[in-house]
């Protein structure tokens, strides 16, 4: 697909969007991306899922320095996680060679729907430990919580499920190009006792990480364009930017019911793209 200079453009405006939108809720941009190359400007879904790839690392090094200091990223349980995400990513870009892209379509449209109907039905729960004195345990962390202007404790449970819902993570990263924290945010604060903040940070951190497994294999498979993904890596630095100042502003259910809302209607545009 030639990539002329008005599509870079566009390519470059997407990127920004899906940029802010993805450091705000630490998905990486791919679950907004994906949507736009494929079903907006005609790419296939793998070519889309490649540059997203890309934009993903490229999100995931803005995010992490940018919340380096305000301790939301917790680092023992990302590297934890990332082991069994690690191995979801490398055998899901193989998978990717061998599926249609209807089904990659129907089985996107599948996971957005799920994560927007958890977001939506826990969107008024507070993984939060009220004792600030309390231990964490090994794997959970403290922050100070700029909405609330108090330090926030948790505690990490569930771990066999967040590594099953890593793993999956991971697989679906690969597949989808939408960097695994559209499965790991939510289930993390839905189930595992993260705070959303910290579970989008530590996600961010994540998912650079998971998305450069596949991003390698699309590549050795040439399907990822240069022109396109420069582009699209521009516009999402810029809009991680903006999306990284903007996020201590906005309410933690506003971000929740935003996240339902944005997966429900690329839910909807994916699946009646799959069935065609």
């Amino acid at each position: 697909m030639i990539v002329t200079p008005a599509l870079a453009a566009i390519i470059f405006v997407a990127g920004a969007v899906a940029g802010a939108l993805g450091a705000l809720l630490g998905l990486g941009g791919g679950i907004f991306l994906v949507p736009l190359l494929n079903l907006g400007l005609g790419f296939p879904i793998g070519i889309a899922a490649a540059i997203s790839l890309a934009t993903v690392i490229a999100t995931s090094s803005a995010v992490t320095a940018g919340k380096a200091g305000q301790h939301l990223m917790n680092f023992r349980l990302g590297m934890v996680l990332e082991v069994a995400t690690a191995a979801g990513s490398v055998l899901g870009g193989i998978t990717a060679q061998f599926v249609s892209q209807a089904v990659l379509q129907r089985l996107f449209a599948g996971v957005t729907a799920v994560v927007a109907i958890v977001t939506v039905a826990r969107s008024n729960r507070r993984n939060v430990i009220t004792d600030l004195l309390a231990d964490p345990g090994l794997l959970g962390g403290r922050f100070f919580d700029h909405e609330h202007q108090r330090d926030i404790v948790y505690r990490i449970r569930n771990l066999p499920l967040a590594l099953g819902a890593s793993f999956v993570a991971g697989n679906v990263s690969s597949l989808l190009g939408i960097g695994g924290g559209v499965i790991k945010v939510p289930v993390l604060n839905a189930w595992c006792g993260m705070p959303l903040r910290a579970a989008a940070a530590t996600s961010a951190f994540m998912i650079g990480v998971t998305a450069t497994g596949g991003a390698i294999i699309y590549y050795g498979n040439g399907q990822l364009p240069p022109v396109a993904a420069a582009a699209a890596i521009l516009g999402v630095q810029l809009g991680s930017h903006t999306g990284l100042r903007l996020s201590p502003k906005v309410h933690v259910r506003h971000l929740k019911l935003l996240l339902a809302a944005i997966l429900g209607v690329v839910s909807t545009l994916m699946l009646v793209k799959g069935m065609r």
